[in-house]
């Protein structure tokens, strides 16, 4: 995944349920280093909820990415397991639930990819 004109971070995390708490913590801490604190409980459980699907999914391995840009955030869950469908059809709906503006899911030759933009 590549990104240009903005400010990014990633994370590798062992797909396994302590991921989801390591996840909340890496976004909350770097948008903190970035200068938003307001987004805190909306971006620490968007995060949550997407490692937890892309943890469910049964790969060994989940990446996180987290990018900003115009007081708006994306979260990015690799699940790196390939030969799965989009995804679950109550994913998303809780996604949007959680506060996020907009959020999606696809599929590629490097696995499952659900994201989320939250406004900060």
């Amino acid at each position: 995944m590549s990104q240009v004109n903005r400010r990014a971070a990633n994370w590798g995390l062992e797909s396994a349920p302590w991921a989801l708490s390591k996840a909340r913590g890496h976004v909350i801490d770097q948008l903190h280093s970035w200068g938003f604190r307001e987004a805190d409980d909306t971006a620490g459980n968007v995060a949550e909820l997407l490692v937890s699907t892309a943890v469910n999914d049964g790969g060994r391995r989940v990446s996180l990415h987290l990018a900003d840009q115009d007081r708006q955030a994306l979260i990015v869950v690799l699940s790196h397991r390939t030969g799965l469908a989009v995804t679950d059809e109550r994913v998303l709906p809780a996604v949007a639930a959680l506060g996020a503006t907009s959020c999606g899911a696809d599929t590629a030759h490097d696995g499952r990819r659900l994201w989320a933009v939250l406004d900060l």
